[in-house]
């Protein structure tokens, strides 16, 4: 087996959403903090990333979906925090 940038990059984005989430259920984070929704965003952009050099449909629609998902979760964020202000 050969291990590539690529794979490395994937596993980190693996790493940042599974610690994300990890983190979430321990009570350390909200689901609604900046660092959340951002490391989410990179876990998904990373993955995204390796799929380009070993595609998965599937894999792909799940992380295409989790960085939308993310960036509307920042927009959200930013138009509350203009509003507040």
């Amino acid at each position: 087996m050969n291990y590539h940038f690529y794979d490395f990059v994937g596993i980190l984005g693996v790493i940042f959403i599974l610690g994300t989430y990890f983190m979430l259920q321990l009570g350390r984070m909200s689901s609604s903090s900046v660092s959340y929704i951002v490391l989410n965003g990179l876990g998904a952009a990373f993955i995204l990333y390796s799929l380009l050099y070993e595609f998965n449909m599937s894999a792909f629609i799940v992380e295409a979906a989790w960085l939308l998902i993310s960036l509307m979760g920042l927009g959200r964020l930013y138009l509350a925090r203009k509003r507040a202000k």
